[in-house]
């Protein structure tokens, strides 16, 4: 097919063709208008508020440069629509910035279009506009998500109470085990991983799932929620600090997958790691003790995985990780950071 052989360079894929081929076919909204204006009419639904979240995912930062392109449009998406469930929101429409390396293929277009696709059927936002350009390079991806909530019951970072139980989602450290299997194949033989583990973990960091199954019990039952981004101890500091209180987390509590499990078996010492690293997009909740037994009982209803793992707890701003000992465990660094 020609098509395998265009290039996003020298004029032969142009900039409206691209939008035409690959974009336009996801502007199913009547906001977006087709893709053929330069800005999207919006109409909120009465009563609702817009949260809005924006992200950049760079090649090299947040993936690596040969990572399937349907796994990076999964990516840049997903970190979005898991800011939007950390609030309570439900994902509405969403914006692309695409800066493409000169002699991007229209097949890579594809298969990144895909997978954008596949996430905004599963999660139901819609795209409504954006922006295209050449870049020397690195690929970046920017989105910029709006959700919707009910006015004046957004969740926010700030409003967790002394006492308040906190609750994450899912497993944590995945991702951080998947990149570094990408990076070194031979951990997952020192690890035990059998393919399975293998392949689940790769896509832990390549597909995160973001839990927007759970934004309605966040927003129910939560008096303060984070996504877990930069890793789970940092995260969780941010909250706390915000909130003007302090955290303590229970090592022995925080949910591991069974493959994190054989990791950490082989070596203890992987859990800084684990719940510093990242890139898990979970959701912590600041759950008020009297509301704990009732959020517990619709997630398990649902079939939706919370587990608690402490509570918050002083005034210090700091998050504090209790080993199986009892004492506090030393950290050298609590989360990810940019700069």
């Amino acid at each position: 097919m020609v098509e395998d052989v265009e290039r996003v360079e020298g004029g032969r894929l142009g900039e409206f063709d691209l939008i035409a081929r690959y974009f336009a076919p996801l502007a199913t909204e009547a906001a977006a208008l087709g893709l053929r204006d330069d800005a999207a009419v919006l109409r909120p639904p009465e009563g609702q508020e817009i949260v809005l979240s924006c992200d950049t995912i760079v090649e090299g930062v947040h993936f690596l440069k040969d990572d399937p392109p349907g796994s990076i449009g999964h990516k840049a998406l997903a970190v979005n629509l898991s800011d939007l469930a950390a609030k309570g929101a439900r994902p509405y429409v969403y914006l692309l910035a695409l800066s493409l390396p000169a002699g991007t293929a229209a097949t890579w277009l594809e298969a990144f279009a895909s997978g954008l696709g596949e996430l905004q059927k599963l999660s139901g936002i819609g795209l409504v506009g954006g922006d295209t350009t050449a870049t020397p390079g690195p690929l970046s991806v920017t989105v910029t998500a709006l959700g919707l909530v009910p006015q004046g019951h957004a969740v926010l970072r700030l409003g967790a109470k002394q006492g308040d139980r906190l609750y994450v989602s899912g497993a944590i450290g995945d991702a951080y085990l998947g990149l570094r299997v990408l990076k070194h194949p031979a951990l997952g033989r020192f690890w035990g991983f059998s393919d399975d583990d293998t392949a689940f973990v790769v896509d832990r960091y390549r597909r995160p799932k973001p839990r927007n199954d759970l934004a309605l019990l966040v927003r129910n039952f939560a008096q303060a929620a984070i996504d877990v981004s930069d890793g789970l101890m940092g995260d969780i500091e941010k909250l706390a600090r915000v909130s003007h209180g302090g955290a303590l987390i229970e090592a022995s509590r925080v949910p591991f997958s069974p493959a994190a499990q054989k990791a950490l078996e082989r070596e203890p010492a992987l859990l800084e790691a684990l719940v510093t690293a990242g890139d898990d997009y979970e959701i912590v909740a600041a759950v008020p003790e009297a509301s704990a037994r009732y959020f517990e009982a619709e997630a398990l209803g649902k079939k939706l995985s919370v587990t608690m793992i402490g509570r918050v707890d002083g005034s210090s701003g700091e998050a504090r990780l209790l080993g199986p000992d009892g004492n506090t465990v030393k950290l050298d660094a609590k989360g990810f950071s940019h700069f």
